[in-house]
């Protein structure tokens, strides 16, 4: 039971930086940004870029993070800001555009074969008769604590305030002297940032590749949506459930239902499992498990 905590946590907290950056980002501008899961890549082989250069990893991954962040915000400026006064449904395609950009970009330069960080062997420590890592604790617990930022941001600065008003009402907001073209910006630096983040968690804990944003794009999707799109920290509950539907079904034995010893559910079929439970959660709960915003008549 521990371990399976354990890697429900280990798989949820970096693909909660990713939804709740989609998630935030949404709220603002009102299309769900698939290009996004493509910053997680930008952040991991930049960082990996860095790191092979002589930089200490840590120092990689703040400048990694800050470029993606950079990147986020120039793209919405040039791109995603014109795309939009066309419509949301416009941006959205020019975003699934740009996402497939990023993916023949970084197969060019990249490669198609996996990559690792230079990071120190160690044999795995004993938690409670779990296993883990030096290396997933320490993800974890960055991950962890940028989530704890970004939630203090929001509820507890005059930025959070100005982000709530902007994703209730901006025309209201705007007329109230806040500057919602730099709130939205700012938010779009932070989604890059943690989105960077997460995908750089995610290589810390395993390998990296091209496809490393696309392998995240339907499991971020789902757990935003069932989350509640447009709610941030809705969208990090979303990861968890999701992540734990994908860990139960993938360690569950079968074998005794279908008179064979062993069976197992190849890990490939994890995110059809995250789907199915996103369908029966919505039959119920249309709008996620989390309404973001009050439906007006």
């Amino acid at each position: 039971m521990v371990q399976f905590v354990v890697d429900v946590l280990i798989r949820a907290v970096d693909m909660a930086l990713i939804a709740i950056g989609l998630s935030s980002v949404y709220s603002l501008i009102r299309f769900p940004n698939v290009a996004l899961v493509q910053y997680a890549t930008a952040g991991a082989l930049l960082a990996l870029f860095l790191q092979m250069i002589g930089l200490p990893l840590v120092i990689a991954g703040l400048v990694a993070c800050a470029l993606v962040g950079l990147l986020a915000v120039v793209l919405n400026i040039a791109l995603f800001e014109r795309l939009l006064r066309a419509g949301p449904a416009i941006a959205m395609i020019g975003s699934l555009a740009l996402s497939m950009l990023f993916s023949a970009i970084f197969l060019v330069t990249a490669g198609p074969r996996p990559q690792r960080f230079a990071l120190d062997i160690k044999p795995p420590l004993r938690f409670l008769g779990a296993r883990v890592t030096e290396h997933q604790m320490i993800s974890v617990a960055i991950s962890a604590l940028a989530i704890a930022v970004f939630a203090a941001i929001l509820f507890r600065t005059d930025l959070g305030r100005c982000m709530r008003a902007t994703a209730t009402n901006s025309v209201l907001a705007s007329a109230t002297g806040i500057d919602t073209r730099k709130v939205t910006n700012t938010v779009v630096f932070l989604s890059g940032v943690m989105a960077a983040l997460g995908g750089i968690g995610l290589s810390v804990k395993g390998e990296m590749s091209a496809q490393l944003g696309l392998d995240m794009l339907l499991p971020v999707f789902a757990a935003a949506i069932l989350g509640g799109l447009g709610n941030a920290l809705g969208a990090a509950v979303g990861t968890v459930v999701i992540a734990a539907a994908e860990t139960l079904v993938t360690n569950v034995n079968f074998g005794p239902l279908f008179g064979e010893s062993v069976l197992f559910i190849p890990a490939a079929y994890a995110t059809a499992t995250s789907f199915l439970l996103l369908v029966v959660v919505l039959l119920v709960k249309p709008y996620g498990l989390f309404v973001s915003e009050v439906k007006r008549v």
